[in-house]
């Protein structure tokens, strides 16, 4: 029944922007942690985010600085500002909402990724050097 349809993926150039969207149906968004993750060709899966139902927000350490987690409940939609963008950033981004909380996988600097999340498709984000 839940369903994430991520989008806003592209090919930019160094230093340009993107902004991901992601957009959940079949449950109270609102009351859901929501997080971004990222996965490289041959790298495992990246924490970068994640927001919390109380719109608390956390970031990985590695991630700081150049992404900004963000959220419209009335719009069921999740987004991440992407900007400044490096050629390293070039994954496949992924959504992901967990039914549960925030808690049991997101720690200050640590982004786990849920036991029991429901994952969108992914958008590839493609930065040229």
């Amino acid at each position: 029944q839940v369903h994430l349809v991520a989008s806003g993926g592209g090919s930019v150039q160094a230093g340009g922007s993107l902004r991901l969207s992601c957009v959940v149906s079949g449950y109270t968004f609102s009351m859901y942690c929501m997080g971004w993750f990222r996965q490289a060709p041959g790298k495992e899966r990246e924490g970068v985010a994640a927001i919390d139902s109380d719109g608390s927000i956390k970031y990985a350490d590695s991630m700081k600085g150049r992404f900004t987690i963000s959220k419209d409940n009335a719009e069921n939609t999740l987004y991440l500002q992407m900007n400044s963008l490096k050629p390293e950033d070039t994954a496949m981004w992924y959504c992901v909402a967990d039914p549960t909380s925030c808690a049991p996988w997101v720690d200050d600097g640590i982004i786990r990724g849920p036991r029991f999340g429901y994952w969108g498709q992914g958008t590839q984000v493609t930065v040229s050097s």
